[in-house]
């Protein structure tokens, strides 16, 4: 399992992504479910995945071939909108699940989904959530600015209470990493390193990004205050009186 999710604000992005693959007593692997096509100044696409890893992996690869290629039309570094790049990845999802779909049928299908967002020059910020079949929605900013996939219920509730447009990219990097804390306590499925982007609308380049490993010194600062905090407003809660 995994737990990624993308935020779209006024005064910027926030992308974060767990690395557990698979969970168990004695089997527990990682890989980066985070990949950035960057070109400063024109283009930051960035893309979550979650989902059948080799079928995720297989999309990302036929994306960059397909942007390698030369003459290659329409690719991640010619699409004009981010739009034409949602479609292009969900054209991806779809030539790999034509390929293996039928292999893959007896143990789950494809199930691959994404989580799209970025920025394009010309164009605003725009963020999109990709499901396995390649059909997507778009966020937006005062209806629905945030997207989750994975193991989404533990972090949502905390999210749903702090985010607003108007959250500023500190805090909501803050508040991002506090879904995941709680996430991890509450599932083994899902866990670090964590992999956090901030992106500052209209920069056009990627200037804030850090990996959380396993004893990171701010994150578990971060834990154990959060942690102390609940326990403290639990403490001044109002007495049920019958």
């Amino acid at each position: 399992m995994t737990y990624c999710t993308g935020l779209l604000l006024d005064e910027g992005m926030v992308f974060a992504s767990d690395s557990r693959t698979n969970a168990g007593l004695d089997n527990i692997a990682t890989f980066c479910k985070m990949t950035v096509f960057e070109r400063a100044g024109d283009r930051v696409i960035v893309l979550l995945s979650s989902g059948n890893l080799a079928g995720t992996q297989a999309v990302i690869s036929v994306l960059r071939q397909r942007g390698d290629a030369e003459g290659a039309s329409p690719n991640l570094w010619n699409a004009r909108t981010l739009f034409d790049v949602t479609a292009l990845v969900a054209d991806a999802m779809r030539d790999i699940d034509r390929r293996d779909g039928l292999y893959l049928a007896e143990s789950g299908g494809f199930n691959a989904s994404f989580i799209l967002g970025g920025q394009i020059r010309g164009e605003p910020m725009r963020l999109f959530r990709i499901y396995s079949e390649g059909n997507f929605i778009e966020a937006g900013l005062h209806t629905t600015p945030y997207f989750q996939t994975g193991e989404a219920k533990y972090g949502k509730s905390i999210i749903d209470r702090v985010i607003t447009p108007s959250t500023t990219l500190a805090d909501a990097a803050k508040c991002v990493l506090v879904s995941f804390d709680s996430t991890m306590r509450s599932n083994l499925s899902v866990g670090m390193p964590i992999d956090l982007i901030c992106y500052r609308r209209d920069s056009l380049a990627i200037q804030m990004r850090r990996r959380f490993d396993e004893g990171d010194a701010y994150f578990t600062a971060l834990s154990s205050q959060w942690s102390e905090g609940v326990r403290d407003v639990f403490s001044r809660l109002p007495e049920l009186h019958w």
